[in-house]
């Protein structure tokens, strides 16, 4: 019935919407690799103010209930079913991982917190943070396909566990 933290999103979303994830992350690395290493330090900075599918379903949660909760109060007190059924969403997507907001804001390109960390892994990688992954390092501007593909494995892959 539970997930696991880290996963529970992923495992609930569809394959195809996954791997479209996946590979725009890849081709970012890619890109910003190419650019060199100031275009790698502008995007983790971008990368630390994207909102991740847990703040975004936090925050429409929040002004559907506040929306409800209004409606009840000034227009019919019917809208207060309105705030219940957000709630139950919010409690079937700690449990699960998946509710039906989900899937839209998917859709949308709305990446978990695993997937933009494995963003920014990868370019610090790249970038020569890890010495566990020093070889990374040797040419950023101009890096290549290979190479990135090997940092962005590094960083963790998507599809596992």
């Amino acid at each position: 019935m539970t997930s696991a933290t880290t996963t529970r999103v992923e495992e609930h979303t569809d394959a195809d919407i996954n791997e479209e994830i996946y590979n725009r992350t890849k081709n970012n690395v890619l890109l910003y690799a190419s650019a060199g290493p100031s275009a790698i330090d502008r995007r983790l900075r971008e990368l630390e103010m994207e909102w991740d599918i847990e703040r975004v379903l936090e925050a429409n949660a929040a002004s559907f209930s506040l929306m409800g909760l209004t409606l009840g109060a000034f227009i019919d007190r019917r809208w207060f079913i309105f705030p219940a059924a957000v709630a139950g969403f919010l409690l079937q997507h700690a449990i699960q991982g998946w509710c039906p907001p989900v899937p839209l804001f998917r859709r949308m390109g709305i990446r978990t917190a695993h997937e933009i960390q494995q963003e920014r892994h990868a370019l610090k990688a790249l970038r020569g943070d890890y010495r566990d992954v020093a070889e990374f390092k040797a040419e950023v501007n101009g890096a290549d396909a290979l190479q990135v593909t090997r940092a962005f494995e590094a960083a963790g892959n998507n599809s596992s566990s």
